[in-house]
């Protein structure tokens, strides 16, 4: 069920890979066809507004210097905004962030199954990521947080909305398996410049939000012990995502707030992989996230036109100086 990474993406900084067709087996969704929105949205479109149709997107802002880590914070403070106004509602199954909490079973499946592989230890285990340092980066109200520290992980959360780190640390606290999470109101950035590291950094649904995802990927690179994990997921840009992840989801079925998603914010896998390959992360498999309506449940799939969640492992400092020395 997951998709792995061609060997044309796992080569470092491939200028070309986005540009080339058929370069990569990852779809470039700059030719990803447009899907036609169901007929029963466009009954219900008319009494709902919808966005302006995509422009065309700049590409990632590139760091301010090369190497060394990040330099300035990646923190949108519009976005901060936006969901700080809806953090009461984290644990509202019901609410704006229901999509999340559906989402979530096969988000921890993806994450205990390539974490278990990387790090040797039994999937099938109670306990499996048992002596693991994890950080979940834009943690959100906990919801991720939990299910990590329930599988035997010493977990850091970090946001950078105070009131999502209070409900979570409300919420966690109920739980003695979840009481021991460090839950803090802070950056990526911030954590980088404490020295920190951590087994494995997860960051998932907030790359599409910061003000500069590459800056971003250098922040989590940081943060990752050499021969860690990364994992990372977000929603493509792609004509099909704006159809479904935008117009239908926040303007028509209004599952989410109206502009939750900016198209033009968006990261497609072969931008994440570049950036992430510029970070000394190496993508080693990526998997889409498939929604169901009639069964309401999201499943792992190899299309990963819309929703997507990339792992991969950074480069030991070994590997990294014996490319420096070859290149």
């Amino acid at each position: 069920m997951l998709r792995r990474v061609p060997p044309s993406l796992r080569r470092p900084l491939l200028s070309s890979a986005s540009t080339t067709p058929g370069r990569a087996q990852i779809p470039n969704p700059s030719h990803s066809p447009s899907h036609a929105i169901l007929p029963q949205w466009r009954r219900c479109a008319s009494s709902s507004p919808l966005p302006p149709p995509p422009p065309s997107p700049s590409p990632p802002k590139g760091p301010s210097r090369s190497g060394g880590g990040p330099t300035v914070s990646s923190l949108n403070p519009t976005e901060v905004a936006k969901f700080a106004a809806i953090a009461e509602t984290w644990w509202d199954f019901d609410g704006p962030f229901k999509p999340l909490h559906l989402m979530n079973p096969i988000r921890i499946s993806f994450i205990r199954s390539t974490l278990c592989r990387h790090f040797r230890r039994d999937p099938y285990s109670s306990m499996p990521l048992e002596g693991l340092k994890v950080i979940d980066v834009g943690c959100g109200g906990g919801i991720l947080s939990e299910p990590l520290a329930r599988m035997g992980a010493t977990v850091t959360a970090i946001d950078a909305v105070d009131k999502n780190i209070k409900i979570a640390s409300i919420h966690a606290a109920s739980d003695p398996t979840t009481a021991s999470i460090e839950y803090c109101c802070t950056t990526a950035e911030k954590l980088v410049k404490e020295k920190r590291q951590f087994d494995a950094v997860i960051s998932l649904e907030v790359i599409e939000h910061v003000a500069n995802p590459l800056e971003f990927c250098e922040s989590l690179s940081a943060l990752t012990v050499p021969n860690g994990a990364t994992v990372v997921s977000t929603i493509n840009r792609s004509m099909r995502a704006y159809a479904t992840a935008i117009v239908a989801a926040e303007y028509i079925l209004n599952w989410l707030p109206k502009g939750t998603h900016e198209w033009s914010k968006l990261v497609t896998p072969e931008e994440l992989v570049l950036m992430l390959q510029k970070a000394s992360i190496s993508v080693q498999e990526m998997a889409g996230f498939v929604y169901n309506p009639l069964r309401g449940e999201w499943s792992l799939s190899d299309d990963i036109s819309v929703n997507y969640i990339a792992f991969g492992i950074k480069k030991s400092e070994t590997t990294s100086t014996v490319t420096q020395k070859q290149g």
